[in-house]
């Protein structure tokens, strides 16, 4: 029982490179800027880039894990992941976009490969701790990278910032295939996975989902820039965003907890999705507020935009029947990929040709419409073929 906490752990740490690219690089915007003589927008295709090439490949990743096993996939996966990183050293915006893609690609194998080996090895009551843990991982890799990533940058430029998460990204993939394994007894997917990815209530979970990446990714996307014009360093504001992501760390680990004792994971989850957008509501109208009013509403507001994933994914994992909980939980991300490869390109085009106020007023609205369509949850249960393994 005890190697179930080295799984958590390894997979944790995957989890966490893996947030380092797709959630930390935000927070060296200007550097990217700067250094690829990009617009903000243009910025935000480029950080988008990795979100899609991860929507894309989430689903055949699932069905890969599900039929030849976590270890196979988070490894090959990571090696991949680490040479399109390299690759984004050495080249231009347009080869450097390519790259992200390919690193989303690759970088897609850990989103439902280390879910699977979480939701093997720990059972219902403890899975949404389990769970936390391992979705804890990705705003603390982001935090990380927004506290390391921008001096690195700045100093030794930014290929040396894509040389280090390249590095990292490969040592996670040794330790992988060296720590990794199935539990005894794990069943292995075949290929009937069809009726998984037409599960109504999947498909509805996912649609919430991508809507609650709207504000997660509205706020990771934008709170630098935005604090930067209020006057704000760039080292200071991406100090914190770092406080904020690690603050929304802690969050998935309080709802984890939090949805094991209730014995519902949506429940929670509806909740959070009312708070976030009030807080976005609240960020939007102290637009022309003192500094540091301003950053004591954007950093709860954005740790609740982060807090929620850990839910949405036991969830889809639970609806899932055995062997074949990555492609659910794949299913569930491709929904958030998709929604996170547009959100930073649409968020900065309103806050640069609109007003930030009204980009804040569209994340407010995102985190609406998924509380409007977790409504109807328990009428659906009770026709969900899967219901047996749920327990929210």
């Amino acid at each position: 029982m005890g190697y179930r906490w080295v799984v958590l752990c390894i997979g944790a740490l995957a989890q966490g490179t893996n947030a380092a690219v797709f959630l930390g690089l935000p927070a060296i915007s200007p550097q990217l800027q700067q250094h690829f003589s990009l617009t903000l927008p243009q910025v935000g295709l480029l950080l988008g880039a990795v979100n899609l090439g991860t929507m894309i490949a989430l689903v055949p990743w699932g069905v890969f894990a599900d039929r030849r096993g976590e270890r196979l996939a988070m490894t090959i996966g990571g090696v991949g992941a680490a040479a399109c990183l390299l690759a984004v050293a050495l080249g231009n915006a347009w080869l450097a976009g390519l790259a992200l893609l390919g690193a989303g690609l690759f970088g897609a194998s850990v989103n439902a490969a280390s879910g699977r080996a979480v939701m093997a090895w720990f059972s219902a009551g403890n899975r949404g701790l389990a769970m936390g843990v391992r979705q804890t991982a990705t705003p603390l890799g982001a935090a990380l990278t927004a506290a390391f990533l921008p001096g690195l940058a700045i100093t030794h430029g930014v290929p040396a910032a894509f040389v280090a998460l390249a590095s990292v990204t490969a040592f996670v993939a040794i330790a992988v295939a060296l720590l990794v394994r199935e539990p005894p007894g794990a069943t292995r997917a075949g290929s009937d996975h069809g009726l998984i990815l037409k599960d109504p209530k999947l498909l509805r979970l996912s649609l919430a989902s991508g809507l609650l990446v709207v504000p997660q990714f509205t706020a990771t996307a934008l709170l630098v820039p935005l604090l930067s014009t209020h006057g704000m360093t760039v080292t200071a504001a991406a100090v914190v965003f770092g406080i904020a992501q690690a603050v929304g760390g802690a969050g998935r680990l309080a709802v984890g907890v939090w949805s094991d004792r209730a014995r519902s994971r949506v429940g929670p989850l509806k909740i959070v999705a009312v708070a976030t957008a009030v807080g976005f509501v609240l960020v939007a109208l102290l637009d022309q507020a003192p500094v540091p009013a301003l950053v004591a509403v954007l950093v709860p507001t954005t740790a609740l935009a982060v807090c929620w994933n850990g839910l949405a994914v036991t969830e889809a994992g639970e609806l899932a029947p055995d062997g074949r909980s990555a492609t659910a939980i794949a299913m569930q991300n491709s929904a958030n990929y998709l929604s996170a490869a547009v959100t930073p390109f649409v968020a900065s085009f309103v806050a640069v040709h609109v007003a930030w106020p009204a980009a804040m007023a569209l994340a407010a609205a995102g985190a609406v419409a998924a509380r409007v369509v977790l409504q109807p949850w328990r009428s659906l249960r009770a026709s969900s073929p899967q219901n047996s393994r749920s327990v929210s």
